[in-house]
């Protein structure tokens, strides 16, 4: 497809989620980029769901046309909000949560299903929440690299208790299409509730085997569910 053709049709703007950054998104990016696609990638503080979704709307701003919006795990929740901004053509959850209105990162774990794993969430310090360093790569990046899965260990960002418990007003996905990867060997999110949620949401769903960090490890499948969504909200 000719870079022309991607600008078109729009831009994708990407959306971390709790306890890291950014630069997580760097593979995803640059193959989008190598295609001719427009990309952002939104640095969200994690701190309150209305900071994070309000950084995202001045990203999508920033724009000035049609969007593809994609949130992994707890980016999933910013752009069920954020997506309701009018640009804003389709939603790609990439393992992540798509609430409903009222919903958010506390109500949907709160009670988890029996034998689901419990990810390694130490006790709140003043206000925020990391991952036990030590079990961070089995239960976050258990196929990523080992020295790159200790290095997202200790630069963990801390997620704020407020942004975890912060609900959705106004839910995008009931009036924009949407698209999930499900990662079936997630130990964050149970695949289950991924399932769950993505039906819900009436998504396109897209399965692979990998860690909750497939979007880092499995860069290559991760951009092409992207591309789809570009492909197929352009479409409608």
């Amino acid at each position: 497809m000719a870079a022309n053709a991607n600008a078109i049709r729009g831009a994708i703007v990407l959306v971390h989620g709790g306890f890291v950054d950014g630069s997580g998104w760097e593979s995803v990016y640059r193959i989008l980029k190598e295609d001719g696609y427009q990309v952002s990638i939104v640095q969200n503080p994690t701190i309150s769901l209305a900071d994070d979704v309000a950084i995202t709307r001045r990203v999508i701003a920033e724009r000035q046309g049609p969007v593809v919006l994609v949130g992994h795990s707890y980016g999933g929740v910013v752009i069920t909000e954020a997506g309701n901004d009018p640009n804003v053509k389709a939603l790609v959850y990439i393992t992540a949560f798509a609430p409903d209105r009222g919903e958010s990162v506390g109500t949907l774990i709160k009670d988890p299903p029996p034998g689901a794993p419990v990810p390694p969430i130490l006790p709140p310090q003043d206000g925020f929440l990391t991952l036990d360093r030590t079990e961070f790569a089995a239960s976050f990046a258990a196929d990523v690299a080992p020295e790159k899965a200790d290095f997202m260990a200790n630069s963990q960002v801390p997620w704020g208790v407020d942004a975890l418990n912060d609900v959705v007003s106004q839910p995008a996905w009931r009036s924009k299409p949407s698209w999930f990867l499900v990662a079936t060997d997630d130990k964050m999110i149970p695949p289950p509730a991924q399932r769950q949620m993505a039906a819900r949401a009436g998504s396109s769903v897209v399965e692979a085997k990998g860690s909750h960090a497939i979007y880092v490890s499995q860069p290559n499948t991760v951009a092409e569910l992207i591309k789809k969504a570009v492909s197929g909200s352009a479409a409608k």
